[in-house]
């Protein structure tokens, strides 16, 4: 059997997300009025992992729709509420009535707005006023589903008093309400699971949906290297997750999938690694979106890359002083950020693709340079003080040059009052001469600049420093491409590079993210909508979102590497020529790139991608009450798809270099004034958003394109 025939894909229900153009879903829209949401996860502002960034973004939009019926749930930690949340009273009596009664039973509920755009209202749950129930609550999940957690597992402990308290909620909640309105429930991931049991086995009349953002297993599975989409219909999962401590947690997830009316998972990738690790298909793949701020004038955010990328030359100047030798206008910016995971994450392709680049680059003796920042954060005591040394160095010089400037410049002045021009030789004295002198000799270095900017706590066995041991990319001034290992998040307060993550993302040339594992992939999509280029996987749910919707991803700056269909080997050398070929790319070619990436961000809008939660809602409405909600199983079937055309130009290449934009950030070569087709990006936008191809239905199979054994429309 060949690799493609393993892991067969179906498309996913699509969808048009140019202005003007989505096509309506063929239901009728929910009586919300009637109902009320609650949204259960235990990020709720709570920031701990990428979900946060779903519901916080997507909150905006379900705020919209379903207005004061909308909630979210999630647990109580004092500093999250004092600093993210305004406490209120809640507009529904029959809340404040199933609040009342687990207060009065000595657990604390908490309820307010949450200061985010949209302001959902939260209900939080103070898990440690309820732990004294806890052993009985076990026994209670011991008694329903046979499914024990073992003390030490703080995580799964504090997940079942959630649950308990959430299906407690609702018990008195749809107790006060009687048949109407009715309760949707949407739980996110495992540790909402225990709630979504509970209440499913207390027959509690609510409708339920589970969504699953990646499997407990498969995480770890990937991490430990294993060859996990050949191998999906190998793995032995009971025996896996026991191996691995884990397979209460696993249990839990399973039970949730299993319970809710309606299951979604972010992406077709994950859909059909969830069929194999929790033996359920997906009813709905629901993509994740962000909420799309578009500028008034396209040349707004290339202006914000210019002044951004000013401030990470100013951190090169200083982590590379006295061994500035090269061309901070010629030099790219690369950049790789998450958590860190080394292998789920692409690191170690990525570190390996760097090497070769540097190889190429030196090979062909190519004038550009290539710093590459890692921002995964790491254990670590604090900043090395070689880094904070290059920042004071470059400070101490930018004041030197200020104070000679200034001195020059009012020599200068009053010469030319009198009418003369001044002897250049005698307008700066010997005392200029000396601290210009010693401020040189203070750039001056007898150590290579360092590759990570903290001091690590396990240095010898960090995989990206032994890495790049490995490959000895240590800095040196012939080396073109220079690293920066940076393992902490970013922040604007910070003393050594004072940026947030969106103005760096903002500032950088490119995002590298060739994850082996990734349901969907934040990163990428955040670099989209910010119209900076980036490299992702055909293994993560972005890169197969936009394989799907945009014909020639390339020429609108996403590179997606092939890591399902290729060796390890092959794909570390398709990497390392798109890197190579966005290195040849003009300072032109990137602006139109730029451009056409940032137009891809309607794809991502919240406001488009909201739609599949609704279908999800609507169908488990339809199955949690079927005498009062009707739906036709056929109707997103008749949703219509597109794809992005090729542009009309040619793709930025090193090959064809075309007429820019008249929107420029940065200053143009002159040796960039080409003769060649004239580029607009106004008119290739609009032919964009006519030429969109013909709809397809969902199952549908693009023409010229076989379909695998075993693919299915899902």
């Amino acid at each position: 059997m060949s690799q493609r025939e393993k892991m067969p894909l179906p498309r996913s229900v699509s969808m048009t997300s140019l202005s003007g153009l989505l096509p309506a879903w063929e239901e009728d829209p929910l009586p919300v009025e009637e109902l009320l949401l609650f949204e259960v996860a235990w990020e709720v502002t709570n920031k701990v992992g990428g979900i946060y960034t779903v519901i916080q973004t997507k909150a905006k939009v379900t705020v919209d729709e379903w207005g004061e019926n909308y909630f979210m749930m999630g647990p109580y930690f004092e500093h999250n509420f004092k600093t993210q949340v305004e406490a209120c009273e809640p507009p529904n009596q029959a809340i404040r009535k199933a609040m009342d009664a687990l207060l009065h039973n000595g657990c604390q509920v908490y309820f307010g707005r949450w200061l985010i755009e949209g302001s959902p209202y939260v209900i939080l749950f103070d898990i440690g006023s309820a732990a004294w129930n806890l052993d009985r609550w076990k026994g209670d999940l011991w008694q329903t589903c046979s499914i024990g957690l073992p003390y030490h597992d703080r995580e799964a402990n504090d997940a079942l008093i959630l649950g308990s308290l959430i299906a407690w909620f609702f018990k008195e909640l749809t107790d006060q309400l009687g048949d109407k309105p009715n309760v949707i429930g949407h739980f996110h991931e495992w540790q909402a699971g225990p709630g979504l049991i509970l209440s499913r086995s207390r027959k509690i009349p609510i409708a339920t949906v589970f969504t699953t953002h990646a499997t407990l297993l498969g995480r770890y599975l990937c991490a430990g290297n294993a060859d996990f989409y050949n191998n999906l219909d190998k793995f032995d999962i009971d025996r896996e997750a026991g191996d691995r401590q884990i397979y209460h947690r696993y249990c839990l997830e399973r039970a949730a999938v299993h319970c809710a009316h309606v299951f979604t998972t972010v992406s077709q990738i994950t859909a059909v690694e969830a069929n194999h690790m929790l033996h359920r298909k997906p009813d709905v793949v629901t993509p994740n979106g962000l909420n799309i701020k578009k500028f008034s004038a396209m040349h707004e955010f290339q202006n914000l890359h210019s002044t951004n990328k000013v401030h990470i030359q100013e951190f090169v100047r200083g982590h590379f002083y006295g061994h500035l030798d090269f061309n901070l206008e010629k030099t790219l910016f690369f950049f790789i950020a998450g958590r860190y995971e080394f292998s789920n994450k692409g690191a170690d392709l990525f570190i390996e693709s760097l090497s070769r680049l540097n190889y190429l680059l030196r090979v062909h003796r190519n004038d550009v340079t290539v710093v590459v920042f890692f921002i995964m954060p790491a254990k670590t005591n604090n900043f090395n003080v070689e880094s904070l040394k290059g920042q004071a160095v470059r400070k101490q010089l930018w004041d030197t040059a200020h104070t000679v400037k200034e001195k020059f410049g009012k020599k200068l002045y009053d010469a030319l009052l009198k009418g003369e021009i001044p002897d250049m030789n005698s307008i700066l004295d010997r005392d200029d001469f000396t601290i210009m002198k010693r401020a040189i000799y203070a750039t001056q270095r007898h150590s290579l600049p360092p590759v990570t900017t903290h001091n690590m706590l396990d240095d010898s066995a960090d995989p990206i420093l032994s890495n790049i041991r490995r490959i000895s990319l240590f800095n040196s001034r012939n080396d073109r491409v220079k690293i920066i290992f940076h393992p902490e998040f970013l922040s604007s307060t910070s003393p050594l590079l004072p940026m947030d993550y969106e103005d760096f993302v903002r500032g950088c040339n490119l995002g590298v993210f060739p994850s082996y594992y990734e349901p969907w992939g934040y990163t990428p999509a955040e670099c989209t909508v910010m119209g900076i280029p980036s490299v992702t996987t055909n293994l993560s749910g972005f890169g197969c979102f936009m394989e799907e919707h945009v014909s020639d991803p390339a020429a609108y700056g996403i590179y997606i590497v092939d890591r399902r269909f290729r060796s390890a080997e092959e794909s570390c050398n398709q990497l390392t020529q798109f890197m190579f070929t966005f290195c040849q790319q003009s300072r032109r070619q990137r602006i139109i790139q730029r451009n056409r990436t940032e137009r891809l961000s309607d794809l991502l809008d919240w406001r488009y991608l909201g739609t599949f939660y609704m279908h999800a809602r609507h169908l488990a409405l339809s199955r949690a009450f079927p005498d009062k909600f009707k739906m036709e199983q056929v109707a997103p079937l008749k949703t219509e798809g597109f794809r992005y055309p090729r542009p009309y130009s040619v793709p930025p290449s090193p090959s064809a270099s075309l007429h820019s934009t008249p929107h420029h950030s940065d200053v143009e070569d002159d040796d960039d004034d080409d003769d060649g087709e004239p580029y607009n990006e106004e008119e290739e936008a609009e032919r964009d958003r006519l030429n969109i191809k013909a709809p397809f239905v969902l199952g549908a199979v693009p023409e010229g394109k076989k379909k695998q054994p075993g693919e299915s429309g899902n």
